[in-house]
């Protein structure tokens, strides 16, 4: 059974750990803690900026995270540290995360969600967009160990999959 709750700033090593599994699902992807400093406390990390962070576990192990914040601008919400364990990936546990942020957001007054997402996440693109998330054009580059290159994605809230 998997259960969703806010997460704890002593959850960062667990949530380091789901990363760099799920980075390494993909070629010349590797995980640095020191490209993550916002892990050492990542509870207070989104909190000091509106925002929250949840975790999904699985008896005593993390298998999922997924954050939100406001934006510099006023009412946009930004996705962050979206994670699932490749064994958890399509039973609604991402869906369920996203319901919940975008309840967070629209409760503060949030007018859209945003996110940038790795151009490798393919299959995270797939769900985006199934929840109505619009790829918008161009890309950046993160200039990382990995080098990175995103897509961002928007979408108004209360949009939802269409």
């Amino acid at each position: 059974m998997t259960t969703i709750r806010l997460a704890h700033d002593t959850d960062g090593p667990a949530i380091a750990a789901l990363i760099a599994k799920v980075f390494a699902e993909y070629e010349d992807c590797p995980f640095l803690p020191a490209e993550f400093p916002e892990l050492a406390a990542p509870a207070s990390h989104y909190a000091v900026r509106n925002g929250a962070l949840w975790v999904a576990e699985a008896g005593d192990r993390i298998v999922g995270s997924f954050a939100l914040y406001e934006t510099w601008d006023k009412g946009i919400f930004a996705l962050a540290k979206v994670y699932l364990a490749l064994d958890c990936r399509g039973n609604g546990i991402a869906a369920d995360f996203l319901s919940r942020a975008e309840a967070f957001a629209a409760e503060r007054g949030g007018q859209a969600l945003t996110l940038w997402s790795d151009t490798r996440f393919a299959s995270g693109h797939a769900f985006y967009r199934k929840h109505g998330f619009q790829q918008e054009a161009g890309v950046r580059q993160l200039h990382d160990v990995a080098k990175t290159v995103e897509f961002r994605f928007c979408r108004p809230i209360g949009a939802g999959a269409r």
